[in-house]
């Protein structure tokens, strides 16, 4: 009942085409308009480094624009007003954010985009300590679907969520981002490769991608030693991956009760091409998505909120690289759970005004696209080529993976 499109937005957007060139040739034409946004861009690119520093920078952003957290285990019924800009999380992973209209009226609609936080990368795996050859490893395991051979040779660092014991036992949850090269999957030496290895690039994920964390010589001359273990978990972790998280949130080893931990390309997002006309970053599928739908929420409670009769919502899920269904994917009933409870906070509390609600609806599912590529051009559809920098791709299938229609 609700109207959907999916709106998917090219590698490189047009509005983040940014920055004047320092070089004497001539910038392209409207250049100068899209600095901002581009640098605003790339700056919420490099502090989120997986869903949970997503959230965390979407929501600096909607405070700062007056947004306020409610607790979702509270009535909304009497708290949400028109006028109002509220949001709420999920796992600390998944978001969701909308304003009511300062003329809003039972039974009008919902206007939401949707996106996703997750991006797929090198999980650090529940029992974390391996070695090999003299070296001290991380085992890991590949999330989603990635171009893995990407991973090779990159400066990699570790964020995510831990788990932390707190003075009254209780158990705290903190972010952790250490942006350094604390470790890296090194590629097999062209010496030890044959022909045929090095004209087909395969991999064993369970065995070649396995980053190195230190040399256990170095370990041992500087006086490093495992730490006492504190129960059954503990003693499955790599004593250093331990210490260093320590170490950054400032607490005991003995702290850390668990982690959900990933790695990541410590390169940051930088401004490409002679004009600057490409942003260059990782993770922009599905993080641009994300900025465009959090900065065009806040820049509408600055400029619209007051003439709307409508909600507008923005709901950024995790897992959707590996199928949307968690608790807190976009098959979740974390969406569907807010317009109802939100509707009938305002008002709208029959299944007739629901419904009306609904029908007066509409979400734009909001991923990126694939540009073609000048040098694989037969990849794409003759008559069917998004070009960078030419605007909204709108994407359609007469199979329905997507959901949009000609309405």
């Amino acid at each position: 009942a609700v109207l959907c499109y999916a709106i998917m937005t090219t590698r490189s957007v047009t509005a983040f085409a940014a920055a004047a060139s320092t070089s004497s040739l001539p910038p392209l034409i409207n250049m100068k308009e899209h600095i901002p946004i581009a640098k605003r861009a790339m700056e919420y690119f490099d502090k989120s480094p997986d869903p949970f520093h997503v959230v965390q920078a979407s929501t600096d952003m909607l405070e700062k624009a007056g947004f306020i957290e409610i607790d979702k285990v509270s009535p909304y019924k009497g708290l949400l007003q028109p006028g109002g800009k509220y949001f709420f999380t999920q796992n600390k992973s998944t978001l969701v954010a909308f304003s009511v209209g300062q003329k809003y009226k039972p039974g009008n609609g919902f206007k939401i985009i949707g996106a996703h936080t997750d991006t797929p990368n090198l999980k650090v795996k529940p029992r974390s300590k391996r070695k090999a050859e003299g070296c001290i490893q991380l085992g890991v395991e590949t999330y989603g679907g990635g171009l893995w051979h990407t991973w090779f040779d990159r400066d990699l660092g570790i964020s995510g969520k831990i788990l932390v014991r707190a003075a009254d036992g209780s158990i705290e949850q903190k972010l952790v981002k250490i942006n350094r090269a604390l470790c890296r999957v090194p590629t097999l030496c062209i010496h030890l490769q044959t022909a045929t290895e090095r004209e087909a690039f395969k991999i064993n994920k369970e065995d070649h991608m396995s980053p190195i964390l230190a040399l256990e010589a170095k370990n041992a001359l500087t006086g490093s030693k495992d730490k006492e273990e504190v129960d059954g978990w503990s003693a499955n972790q790599e004593p250093l991956l331990l210490q260093v998280l320590a170490d950054e949130l400032e607490i005991s080893v003995n702290d850390i009760a668990d982690f959900e931990l990933n790695l990541f390309d410590t390169q940051p997002a930088s401004l490409g091409g002679i004009h600057s006309e490409f942003i260059h970053s990782s993770r922009m599928d599905n993080h641009a998505s994300c900025f465009l739908a959090v900065e065009g929420l806040v820049h509408h409670v600055g400029v619209e909120l007051e003439e709307d009769e409508d909600i507008a919502m923005i709901t950024l899920f995790d897992h959707e690289e590996v199928g949307s269904s968690s608790a807190v994917g976009a098959g979740s009933p974390i969406m569907g759970d807010a317009v109802k409870r939100i509707s009938s906070a305002l008002g709208a509390d029959s299944e007739d005004m629901l419904g009306a609600t609904i029908h007066n609806s509409f979400v734009l599912s909001c991923d990126q696209a694939h540009a073609v590529h000048p040098n694989y051009a037969s990849k794409h559809e003759k008559f069917h080529k998004p070009k960078m920098n030419g605007g909204m791709v709108i994407k359609w299938n007469s199979n329905q993976r997507y959901a949009t229609n000609g309405v």
